[in-house]
């Protein structure tokens, strides 16, 4: 089954009706992935598969032979996926470490793929191609160091090699090259075993854990396997454990570790159910600009901030902030280095501008429909009522009537968009999330609504000099949080779109996106949000992953930042004016916002993120029309 018809066939088609090849492609799709019921559209859009559904991307009026083998890769890609891939299995034995999750998926993809080019060779060409033409655009031939070698991609193509023999295409370049030494040191043994396990999914899987737990990146499977399903359910349903089952662990040491998680879980919970420190502050209270302990003039004073104590209840620490920055983008780049990278920002997305242009007028269309909605009649100047002509016929003495349009603004609005800049955002992600910023940045701007866009990330990989200076120290126990922070200030509210868009072009600097502590970066962003004069303010993440650090995860237990932003966003939610809301990429975020969507993909992105606007802004203007009529 490497798809259907040749090259030859392929070429004879060339200017006719493609619509046959769609259909006989598809038919090939749905007898690979053993499954009548597949559905395969072809569209502009990136490759996506979601259950039944296969997204693949439409044919250029005169495709070429290769265009057409990338595009049977890409559909014996997604089928084979489908037809030997067990995504519960997957997901029971996956690691929680960030880069040890991106090995362990694109393994997974790497085995699924292998199965099918081992079995048939028109398959087998065909994958080759989709690989060679996913490397290129990716751009790996430039690369020369680790840090722009992404080590999943690496692995990857070590696995298709163990398994099929095939070396990787040259449009890798030397992704796999840079990291083959530190592989045959650390997972040699491993990766020779992974070929006599490739159809049983379950026993590949363990190899995979026990080859990341040599390199260092993951636990191995035999110290948590027993533990695993009680730590899935207390990860979803947000639950403390019972004392009973912390009776039932076999290892001391982790029971000790999880003690203070628990009494601290069952402190928020009591918080909770009302058993506060002091008494609950409403919004107005909050956002009152009269308020007498107010020292700056147009800045809100807050002297109960919600998240000021949270730390000690959550029990978060920091070892030390001293390495930390909040910088502003253009400080880590000079002014030519900007404009390139918006230039190449531009021309990556150039398809994508339309479609989210599109989206951003139906908002503004929204916004600006609120804005302006009603009239005040029988004035002596403005527009003449027509309407109102009438009376002049019949009483000649009666004067003009006029009538003027009255604004009806909702009010005055903050938005703060929060994107993630972890390396799991490196490619597409980043660029469709720093474009849809962009578009709605200039939309909302044109609306009155004021805007300013922030990233987080750290200065460095595995702890850098905070990590340093715990070593130096004696590597005293449970340090908290060792990584240093950087927070990026892309655009604030009140600099205008056009001084600061070239500065949303940093994201496609290599080396710029590292790792992602999502608690502090909301911390950080809810509070620049609290200390602005506006009556409504609004929170939303982008992220495509729950935090990871891995210099604090190894030294501290393995929930300790998710616990956090778990207390972050309950604080938020339930005490604080800031309006949160969150979209997650590939990455159920559900679980841990109230309002949250999750997109497949980062194509989605730009219509998640103005639809999720549009419904606060219908919300505000339902609220004003609902209060009006109670006046009436």
């Amino acid at each position: 089954m490497a798809g259907p018809g040749d090259n030859s066939r392929a070429k004879a088609g060339l200017g006719v009706d493609l619509e046959p090849f769609r259909r006989a492609l598809t038919g090939c799709i749905r007898s690979v992935a053993a499954s009548p019921d597949v559905e395969v559209t072809f569209a502009n859009d990136r490759p996506g598969f979601a259950g039944d559904r296969m997204r693949l991307p439409e044919l250029s009026k005169k495709p070429s032979a290769a265009e057409l083998s990338v595009l049977r890769g890409l559909g014996d890609s997604m089928a084979l996926r489908k037809a030997c891939h067990d995504e519960r299995l997957h997901t029971a034995f996956a690691p929680q470490g960030q880069d040890a999750r991106a090995i362990y998926d694109a393994v997974e993809q790497a085995r699924v793929e292998a199965i099918g080019a081992s079995r048939m060779a028109g398959m087998a060409g065909n994958l080759k191609s989709m690989l060679a033409d996913k490397y290129s655009k990716a751009n790996f031939r430039g690369v020369e160091n680790r840090e722009d070698a992404p080590i999943e991609e690496a692995m990857s193509l070590l696995v298709r090699e163990a398994l099929t023999g095939e070396k990787p295409p040259e449009s890798a370049g030397s992704v796999l090259d840079l990291w083959r030494e530190f592989f045959n040191q650390t997972a040699n043994k491993e990766i020779g075993s992974l070929k006599g396990a490739m159809g049983d999914q379950e026993t590949f899987a363990r190899l995979v854990r026990n080859m990341l737990a040599s390199m260092h990146l993951a636990e191995d499977i035999s110290e948590n396997s027993q533990d695993n399903e009680d730590q899935d359910t207390s990860t979803e349903e947000d639950q403390p454990r019972s004392q009973e089952e912390n009776d039932d662990a076999s290892d001391d040491e982790e029971g000790t570790e999880e003690a203070p998680a628990e009494e601290n879980e069952a402190a928020d919970e009591q918080m909770e159910e009302g058993e506060t420190d002091g008494a609950e502050i409403s919004d107005d209270d909050l956002v009152d600009e009269s308020d007498e302990d107010s020292e700056t003039p147009g800045e809100v004073k807050r002297p109960n901030n919600p998240l000021s104590d949270l730390d000690l209840k959550v029990d978060y620490s920091i070892f030390t902030q001293e390495f930390d920055e909040v910088i502003s983008a253009d400080e880590l780049c000079d002014e030519a280095e900007l404009d390139r990278l918006r230039t190449f920002l531009d021309k990556q997305l150039a398809h994508l501008q339309g479609a989210v242009g599109r989206l951003a007028n139906k908002l503004q269309r929204r916004l600006m429909a609120q804005q302006n909605r009603s009239w005040d009649f029988d004035l002596e100047e403005g527009y003449l009522d027509s309407a109102r002509l009438t009376r002049m016929v019949i009483d000649p003495m009666q004067p003009l009537s006029f009538k003027m349009e009255r604004d009806t603004k909702f009010r005055d609005t903050v938005v703060s968009l929060v994107i993630d800049n972890s390396g799991s955002m490196r490619g597409r992600p980043i660029t469709v999330a720093a474009t849809c910023a962009d578009i709605l940045a200039r939309t909302l701007e044109r609306c009155g609504v004021k805007v300013e866009i922030l990233g987080f990330t750290t200065k460095a990989w595995k702890g850098g000099q905070s990590r340093e200076k715990w070593l130096a120290g004696g590597k005293p126990p449970t340090p908290g949080r060792l990584n240093d922070l950087r927070h990026i200030v892309y655009k604030s509210a009140d600099a205008p779109w056009r001084r600061a868009k070239r500065n949303l072009g940093l994201m496609m600097r290599e080396g710029l996106l590292k790792e992602n502590i999502d608690g502090e970066a909301l911390i950080w962003a809810h509070n620049r949000l609290l200390g602005r004069p506006e009556q409504r303010r609004i929170l939303m993440m982008i992220s495509d992953g729950a935090p990871v650090d891995d210099s604090t995860l190894s030294v501290n237990p393995g929930n300790y930042l998710e616990r956090h932003l778990r207390a972050v966003i309950e604080e938020i939610e339930t005490k604080s004016p800031v309006e949160l809301l969150a979209i997650g990429i590939g990455h159920d975020v559900t679980r841990y916002y109230r309002k949250a969507v999750t997109i497949i993909d980062a194509d989605e992105l730009a219509g998640a993120m103005t639809e999720q606007l549009a419904s606060l802004f219908a919300d505000e203007a339902e609220q004003s029309s609902g209060r009006k009529r109670r006046r009436g």
